[in-house]
């Protein structure tokens, strides 16, 4: 049994169709939770399945708060953080249950993440400095951005880094509850490193599992956005304080 969670706002019905299609095409039980954080409730007679429930939460409490809204009502043994731009073939979720099930010590897998073009998206990183987080949005020293995202590595075999980007985290859902979920002081940005630091103070591990791949819009919305730039600057000031710079 498999759950998933996709936290909404103001999404592009067509893309999360995809989305949620390819989840669907699970041949395992299943259920997904739709959590709305728009303010108006636009999409849910779009997404009306047995498999699906709808929450409308009727305004944007964040993509924390929005997953943790479910921690109580999932029962499975496996569960997905999922966003809401993502496509990936019907094997993909048994082939990483199954690298799950074989691991005691770790605790949710990623798989390989590409765009659209088939680009690989490097969403292996080792912990932030305050100084990566000012490089990555300045770009004066690349080989420091490199250097923190595993290129020196064969990314084509599975390994464990320290955080990997959270747009597609399958769970043990067990361990996922254990943790209490994400850390709602995040409103966006920087909620997937801490969770993996959480997970380290367990003594479990992250996987990422680059033999099955899965295709992400990835909006990057922080280098777009004043306001989500803001956000993001927000997130580090908090994720700092809580685990040292």
């Amino acid at each position: 049994m498999i759950t998933a969670s996709i936290v909404l706002y103001n999404e592009n019905i067509e893309t999360l169709k995809k989305t949620v299609h390819s989840f669907l095409e699970t041949p395992i039980e299943k259920k997904l939770y739709l959590i709305d954080n728009s303010s108006q409730n636009k999409i849910q007679n779009y997404f009306k399945h047995p498999e699906i429930e709808y929450i409308f939460v009727g305004g944007n409490i964040g993509f924390g708060a929005g997953h943790n809204l479910i921690l109580d009502k999932i029962n499975s043994d496996f569960h997905l953080i999922l966003n809401p731009d993502i496509e990936f073939s019907s094997e993909i979720i048994p082939t990483l249950t199954n690298e799950l099930t074989s691991r005691p010590e770790v605790s949710f897998v990623t798989p390989k993440v590409v765009y659209p073009n088939k680009e690989l998206q490097y969403v292996c990183r080792k912990y932030p400095t305050f100084f990566d987080l000012i490089n990555r949005k300045l770009f004066f020293l690349n080989s420091f951005i490199h250097k923190n995202e595993y290129r020196n590595k064969d990314l084509e075999k599975p390994f464990y880094p320290a955080f990997i980007h959270g747009c597609f985290m399958l769970f043990k859902t067990e361990d996922f509850k254990k943790i209490k979920g994400f850390d709602t002081r995040y409103f966006l940005y920087m909620e997937d490193a801490d969770i993996c630091r959480k997970i380290d103070a367990t003594g479990k591990k992250k996987l990422y599992y680059p033999y099955k791949e899965i295709t992400h819009l990835h909006r990057r919305g922080s280098s777009k956005s004043i306001k989500l730039f803001l956000i993001h600057v927000s997130s580090a000031i908090k994720y700092f304080l809580k685990w040292g710079f």
